[in-house]
């Protein structure tokens, strides 16, 4: 038995060091081409200029939809943030999702709401009711929806996408300001290609500790926990220069729910969003691949490094493993729901490359991590450990952490710049080494859980994350006052 379980074990080993090859090879590919990418694109002289996007009589109008429940430390930033985009023509719609906290208040008292008459698309599936809807005194251009909860986000946003009027629709979250020129980026984008561009995402980082006033990004700085920092690490190699290597390949499936500008009438011909999906970001994405190969039309999707937007993420282990296992729950949906796709030369690069990429190493990788921890600790056990294979996959596994993690941070360095104190750059390459030992493997179990709650097929529930505010004293002090005045 002893010999027999030694033999397994051995197998074992073989396969997890032939797979963890092939995943870093290809993974550190991706993030090599995706740093080639952004240094030729911060290099290449644009031939448009913002002010000439600016000026420009056909740029499209954007409408910037932002659902929120619960959102009382932030609202009033993320919207004067939304409000001052430097952008010709833009409209900013806030979903107040059923909230039970002071979102609505807040938003009362600050841009002074009247109620109003809008057109709803009715070929937008909203499945809550919804109970209102206002405008701004202050800004016109300031819509706020008021509806039931109906437990997702997604249904939000196409309560929103239902109001919504402009050619472009901008997807984020009431957690997250853009740097002030992102949508003129995007905009050039669709300039650039208007025929053919019907969706771009923008880049994604961590707001956490940085300084914000009224939804301007004063101050870029490294997160204060060493769970947000490691987070930083994770943007930049996987939502950076990962989304940006699939984006020039030409197989982008995943475009962050926080940042999305998509064309609204293909969001009108797709019925909005999934509203059962829980990665209902993603499963847009591969949705819009789906519907534009079946109707036969040539089409763009695109990833851009430049614009960007800030965002707050979990500060704690426990939200962090509510929000991995729901990532990986939800991309096992996503996979499974549209399953016809995976090697279905009908779909080209997505069907032959980016859905089998996810599939086998994005949510199957985490089972392969896990289960081979649990190996070797089982060897370890009963003394069955292959020595040298242990050791060589730690070195290897330790080599490739340590090129990955320092190629990110130096594209990071020298074409952006974000973090101008030498002492944040040095925490996140402290968080990049603290990632490889034991992050990693709790990271595998709460995907490993995540695929399993999704193949139990046990109900899902989005749960929103506890939220601590942007690093902003005057929303603590106009959140004060507030409550005063409307408690009074």
């Amino acid at each position: 038995m002893v010999e027999i379980i030694r033999l397994l074990l051995g197998w074992f080993d073989q396969f997890v060091l032939i797979y963890f090859l092939l995943f870093n090879s290809i993974f550190l590919v991706l993030v090599v081409a995706g740093g080639v990418e952004v240094i030729r694109a911060r290099r290449q002289v644009q031939p448009i200029s913002l002010d000439e996007v600016f000026a420009y009589p056909l740029t499209p109008s954007i409408s910037v939809v932002v659902p929120a429940f619960n959102e009382e430390l932030s609202i009033i930033d993320s919207v004067h943030g939304m409000l001052n985009l430097r952008y010709p023509s833009h409209e900013v719609i806030v979903v107040d999702d059923g909230s039970t906290d002071r979102t609505f208040a807040l938003m009362d008292a600050e841009f002074d709401l009247e109620p109003c008459e809008v057109s709803i698309d009715e070929s937008i599936n909203v499945l809550a009711p919804i109970l209102g809807t206002y405008r701004s005194r202050v800004d016109s251009r300031l819509i706020v929806v008021r509806k039931v909860n109906a437990g997702t986000r997604s249904d939000a946003v196409n309560a929103a996408l239902a109001v919504a009027k402009q050619p472009l629709v901008c997807m984020t979250d009431a957690d997250s300001i853009f740097d002030p020129d992102a949508l003129l980026l995007v905009a050039r984008a669709y300039l650039r290609d208007p025929e053919r561009t019907v969706g771009v995402g923008g880049t994604i980082r961590a707001v956490n500790g940085s300084s914000v006033t009224r939804g301007y990004l004063e101050d870029a700085k490294a997160p204060t926990t060493w769970t947000a920092r490691i987070q930083v690490v994770e943007y930049l190699r996987s939502f950076l220069l990962g989304r940006v290597a699939w984006s020039r390949m030409k197989a982008l499936i995943i475009v962050s729910g926080a940042f999305g500008v998509y064309r609204r009438e293909l969001l009108s011909e797709l019925g909005g969003l999934d509203p059962e999906a829980l990665a209902e970001d993603a499963e847009l994405v591969v949705r819009v691949h789906k519907h534009m190969r079946d109707s036969g039309r040539e089409y763009r999707l695109a990833f851009l490094p430049d614009p960007v937007c800030w965002t707050e993420v979990p500060n704690s282990l426990k939200q962090l493993a509510k929000q991995r296992r729901r990532w990986s729950r939800g991309l096992a949906e996503v996979l499974w729901l549209h399953r016809r796709m995976i090697f279905n030369p009908r779909y080209g690069r997505i069907g032959m490359l980016a859905l089998p990429y996810y599939l086998f190493f994005e949510l199957l990788g985490a089972i392969v991590e896990f289960v081979g921890v649990a190996a070797v600790l089982l060897g370890f056990a009963l003394g069955l450990v292959n020595t040298s294979m242990a050791i060589i996959v730690a070195i290897v596994a330790l080599l490739y952490a340590t090129v990955l993690s320092a190629v990110t941070i130096l594209i990071e360095e020298f074409s952006y710049r974000r973090y101008t104190h030498p002492r944040d750059l040095f925490m996140v390459a402290i968080a990049s080494l603290i990632e490889i030992f034991g992050f990693r493997q709790i990271h595998a179990y709460w995907r490993t859980h995540g695929l399993i709650s999704a193949l139990r097929r046990t109900e899902s529930t989005w749960e929103k994350p506890d939220r601590e505010g942007f690093s902003s004293p005057g929303t603590a002090a106009r959140a004060t006052a507030s409550t005063v005045v409307l408690d009074a």
